[in-house]
């Protein structure tokens, strides 16, 4: 079958990865439709997250949706029927396992994360417990949103947000921008975004920002110096911590959830423990895709904003050059490996 590898950096090559075989406990599915993550974008830039690296060529891919390859009745599934799928796999006998935290799971085997491929191809297996049933109307595009909403859930977990504080959201990717929705239906007083891109700015005073700007040195015109009472930092840049840092108030809390460039932060010290802060850094997600799932059922977080490009497989490289530049006010770019 038809696979979209990444042999090294910027290098993107459609291939062929053999059939895979279904063990009786899990389920075989076709993928229907995968969303192109900034963490993607790290292996395609870098080749690498860490000690996470491509070592030999690799199909990414975590965000997706599939359809039911064949009739389930012993697991209520329908041949053809659209799931979401958690691309996680923890060990569920660890010590953070245990603790209910298999989001931390060191034996993780993650769907699209370096040795295991991931799902820019056209059918793969998951376990029962990794699939989730949506109501008939989702399309593929907003059940593959769900991993992407899902991040952002499990970083509001982390924030804790109270009625009426101020918070800074930086960085206006689709998780940011996800992350903004949820903070405004927590009840924060005040939503800033910042981004330096402007389309995805803009998107932000679309759903519901109080102010928007290229620079977090903003906030500190918004608040008079003071500064806000949260900031949930979600770029990819290495400096990003530390305009966190800068736009909390003191005593102020931080949540961080992105990826720097080149696995480094750039950190003034001193600023953070002068201010006394509360630091949490967020790592992928834990038992949430039923929230996220109700949460676009019943509207009140609109994913169907942020996906703006559609590829066939095929096109893979492209799709991938576009999000990277950040061309033709790219937000979120889908491929469609069967279509």
């Amino acid at each position: 079958m038809r696979a979209a590898f990444i042999h090294g950096i910027r290098d993107v090559r459609i291939g062929e990865l053999p059939e895979p075989t279904c063990p009786a406990d899990e389920v075989l599915l076709d993928v229907a439709a995968v969303g192109i993550c900034g963490s993607d974008l790290h292996y395609y830039l870098e080749g690498a997250i860490g000690a996470a690296s491509i070592r030999q060529p690799f199909v990414p891919g975590h965000e997706f949706s599939c359809r039911v390859a064949e009739d389930r009745p012993d697991l209520n599934l329908k041949k053809g029927q659209l799931v979401a799928v958690d691309p996680a796999r923890p060990c569920g006998h660890c010590e953070w396992c245990h603790a209910s935290y298999p989001n931390l799971c060191p034996n993780v085997q993650f769907t699209g994360a370096p040795p295991f491929h991931g799902a820019l191809t056209q059918r793969l297996t998951a376990y029962p417990y990794q699939i989730f049933s949506l109501p008939e109307w989702f399309s593929p595009e907003q059940a593959v949103m769900l991993e992407t909403l899902g991040i952002a859930v499990h970083a509001m977990d982390l924030a804790k947000v109270q009625l009426l504080e101020t918070v800074a959201v930086l960085g206006c990717g689709p998780v940011g921008l996800s992350i903004l929705q949820l903070v405004k239906l927590a009840g924060a007083s005040r939503v800033y975004a910042i981004d330096p891109v402007e389309h995805r700015a803009k998107v932000a005073a679309e759903l519901g920002a109080t102010a928007i700007a290229d620079k977090h040195t903003a906030i500190a015109d918004w608040t008079k110096g003071r500064g806000v009472d949260l900031v949930i930092e979600a770029t990819n840049s290495p400096v990003g911590f530390q305009q966190a840092a800068e736009a909390v108030r003191i005593g102020g809390r931080l949540v961080v959830v992105g990826i720097p460039e080149g696995d480094r932060y750039s950190l003034e010290a001193s600023l953070m423990r002068r201010k006394g802060l509360s630091i949490k850094l967020s790592r992928r997600m834990g038992h949430v895709y039923p929230r996220s799932i109700q949460l676009v059922a019943e509207g009140k977080v609109n994913v169907d904003r942020l996906v703006s490009h559609r590829f066939p497989l095929a096109k893979t490289k492209e799709a991938f050059d576009l999000q990277a530049e950040y061309a033709d006010a790219a937000m979120k770019s889908m491929i469609f490996p069967n279509q």
